[in-house]
């Protein structure tokens, strides 16, 4: 592509990478705790024996670092509810700098609870820290899709779920026990969040806020012009995209409340694709791998199940960086066809692999290769593209309301899935993946016969579709791309 083409403008790429800080230091707050967590557990029993001239009963102990481990999970399912009166009321780039407040609170909470000897504030720290997860993973895709150009604007949303990618990989080295990972280092690795939050805090003011934002919501039309020709430097494009928003502000009201949402016709099949599409990816198994990979290794009698372990990891990154090239070339529909399905065939092989591990124990090699393509085949579709589709489905009023309702199925379907998997391994056995697989078939017929392609197109454009209509018309416009 070329850079003419491509419209990209130091501005633009230093916004979206001022953005995207956020979800790296969400992603090494998902992958630092799994190696030092016998140490934190340590740490939690000698808390409790200093006080009571005990040890911590072990149910107390598995409780309690279950806790610790969920909490973030659950405090993101909280976060997420606040999206839209921020989004609405700040702005994109001020609710993010926002946010940002919750990380450097959460991230000292975490340090400090070492120091102060009390396990009740490592858990605050990371329940805070799930907050601003649960409101960045959301208000990232809105102020990157808000500032990028129609050819740019999926690759730049992909980026979002690379940088998360790269932060666990970051947390997984961190947090080995060569590393950080170590009774002397734990809270000190803790803390390393703080960088990129404080790399935030210099770069993001000094970004336009979202021409669209300021434009359809705040009717700014001169900032929004002004913000544009930042982020353009040409003044043919910065003229036709004021023209294209325009067209849709014409289009648009005020403003939209949660119960509007939910029962207005033009919404109705947005929000069962939204619905779909990201329980289908939260619950297609790969968030079990991230979770219990070391676990799965160590079942498999590999020595380096925790490096193995890195290997998910630096699968994890390059696929993602996969997905950023593909996502403008293939559309976002291909991709999530073929990850879903490819997904589904690998759960398939997890319950063949699992099920004859022990009369066939040389297979335990096929099941660590299943194991990198389930994820290769996850970050290549439906992982980013998950978090990202609701902003391109949804027009301006109802979009924060739109990640919101993502941010909760994401942060949900992960906190669910951290609870039930344990149990449902016990009470399945290798047949728990074909509940994964069932899962992503679903999300793979639904968006077979409904998702429209979003590639290419202008958002009142991908709107018009939805407008007044009772389904979605898939092979009877010449404007509507499904594989083409």
């Amino acid at each position: 592509m070329a850079f003419e083409e491509s419209q990209l403008t130091a501005t633009l790429l230093t916004s979206v990478v001022a953005a995207v800080f956020g979800s790296l230091q969400i992603g090494y707050h998902t992958g630092n705790v799994n190696s030092p967590a016998r140490i934190i557990e340590e740490f939690f029993n000698s808390t409790w024996k200093s006080r009571n001239n005990e040890s911590m009963p072990d149910h107390s102990l598995t409780f309690l670092w279950s806790l610790s481990v969920s909490i973030k999970d659950f405090g993101a399912l909280l976060g997420s509810l606040g999206v839209k009166d921020l989004a609405d009321s700040y702005g994109r780039r001020n609710s993010i700098l926002i946010a940002n407040a919750l990380s450097i609170v959460g991230a000292c909470l975490m340090f400090i609870s070492k120091a102060v000897e009390s396990f009740e504030v490592l858990i605050v720290g990371r329940l805070i820290f799930g907050l601003f997860c649960g409101l960045v993973m959301s208000l990232n895709p809105l102020y990157i899709q808000g500032v990028s150009p129609i050819n740019l604007r999926g690759a730049f949303a992909t980026l979002n779920q690379v940088s998360f990618a790269s932060g666990i990989l970051l947390g997984m080295v961190v947090g080995l026990e060569t590393v950080l990972g170590t009774e002397k280092y734990w809270a000190i690795m803790l803390s390393l969040s703080l960088i990129p939050a404080l790399l935030q805090y210099m770069t993001l003011p000094f970004c336009p806020e979202s021409p669209r934002y300021l434009f359809i919501n705040r009717r700014k039309e001169k900032e929004a012009e002004a913000a544009l020709r930042r982020l353009r430097r040409n003044p043919g494009k910065v003229m036709q995209e004021m023209e294209e928003m325009r067209e849709e502000a014409s289009h648009t009201e005020a403003g939209v409340t949660v119960r509007e949402f939910f029962i207005k016709r033009r919404y109705r099949q947005p929000i069962i694709l939204v619905l779909i599409i990201n329980l289908g990816s939260q619950l297609s198994g790969f968030n079990a791998i991230i979770n219990y990979s070391t676990k799965m290794f160590a079942k498999a009698k590999f020595e380096e199940a925790t490096y193995l372990t890195l290997g998910v990891g630096a699968i994890n990154v390059a696929f993602t960086i996969v997905a950023f090239f593909l996502v403008e070339r293939a559309g976002r529909r291909k991709l999530l066809l073929v990850g879903f399905l490819s997904v589904a065939l690998c759960n398939l092989l997890m319950t063949v692999t699992d099920s004859i591990m022990d009369t066939a124990p040389d297979i335990r090699s096929i099941q660590v290769l299943v194991i990198f393509f389930l994820i290769s085949a996850y970050e290549v579709g439906p992982g980013p593209i998950s978090w990202f589709i609701a902003a391109e489905l949804f027009d301006q009023p109802a979009r924060p309301i739109a990640m919101a309702f993502t941010s909760m199925l994401n942060w949900g379907g992960k906190f669910l899935l951290a609870l039930l998997f344990p149990p449902l391994l016990k009470l399945c056995g290798a047949y728990v993946y074909l509940i994964f697989m069932s899962m992503a078939l679903i999300a793979f017929t639904y968006t077979m016969f409904r998702l429209p392609e979003t590639k290419g197109r202008t958002f009142e454009d991908i709107a018009a579709e939805f407008r007044g209509a009772e389904g979605i018309p898939l092979h009877n416009k010449t404007t509507f791309n499904t594989f083409s």
